[in-house]
């Protein structure tokens, strides 16, 4: 099962196997310089989570998952600059993430303060190593299937988090980018800051979709410090309308949320990288 389900991301989520056969000799060649350390780093960290993590009630592992993320960012080249730690509340919230490229899960665990737990796919919790550290650690599976059901546990689960008065990781629009630009947000991190009281940090991510879109499968073969920063702007909190409707009040904290990632990625990129869809109803 694991095997197959490792497969199955790789497939789907990676695009490997989708591209593999236009790969040239070349891009073959920086596929292996990256990826092949990338995946011993992450088998030693995931050995090391598994094994010293139940000792410490999950510490070693919240540990091992920064080492990981900031180990594997160096590894990959990749440079990145972080502002606006200064407004990171205490206790629970959700940070709110654009989701530009596969790699955004590590630079945003070597870049965002706090033992915060991501919301994560639930098929990648049944990869060898990598899935087993996130459920020792306590991070949130999502299904991604449709049905009110989903949607309802899905809620429940990022409630619990915040509840627990922890920091909660999203990608509210569900999905990396296709093309660079913003898609609309779902609602259900949302509606468990809303039900919770807790508030949402806008975070703005800029850069890992020049380095490695859904398609592509290696990061590139530039070594040009320009051209490998990424960029991650957090934003101040934005709080629940207590005064709203329950509905009103979600879709209110989420235009206000996608607004404020929509200013902030304006700031340091071309207008085109941050043209909008249509907002989620």
């Amino acid at each position: 099962m694991g095997s197959k389900n490792t497969v199955e991301w790789v497939r789907t989520e990676w695009g490997i196997f989708r591209k593999g056969g236009e790969m040239g000799w070349r891009q073959r060649g920086r596929w292996l310089q990256q990826w092949v350390p990338f995946g011993t780093r992450t088998v030693t960290w995931g050995i090391f989570s598994i094994t010293v993590g139940p000792l410490t009630q999950g510490a070693a592992s919240t540990w091992a998952a920064k080492q990981w993320s900031q180990s594997s960012a160096k590894g990959l080249h990749i440079y990145i600059e972080a502002s606006g730690e200064e407004n990171v509340p205490d206790g629970g919230f959700v940070y709110a993430s654009n989701h530009e490229s596969l790699i955004d899960i590590l630079v945003l665990g070597a870049a965002l303060p706090g033992n915060f737990k991501w919301a994560v796919k639930r098929s990648v919790m049944n990869i060898p190593f990598l899935g087993w550290h996130l459920r020792l650690a306590g991070h949130v599976p999502v299904d991604r299937s449709k049905g009110k059901d989903a949607a309802i546990a899905v809620t429940e689960a990022f409630e619990s988090v915040l509840r627990d008065e922890q920091p909660l990781l999203v990608f509210p629009e569900g999905t990396r980018t296709e093309d660079g630009k913003l898609r609309a947000f779902k609602n259900g991190a949302f509606q468990a800051a809303v039900l919770t009281g807790k508030p949402v940090v806008p975070v703005a991510l800029t850069g890992t979709f020049t380095l490695m879109s859904r398609d592509e499968v290696e990061t590139g073969g530039s070594k040009r410090r320009e051209d490998r920063l990424v960029t991650v702007q957090i934003g101040r909190p934005l709080y629940p309308n207590t005064e709203l409707e329950e509905p009103e009040a979600v879709a209110d904290l989420s235009a206000r949320t996608r607004a404020a990632v929509v200013d902030m990625r304006a700031k340091i990129g071309p207008p085109e990288a941050v043209a909008a869809s249509r907002p989620q109803p």
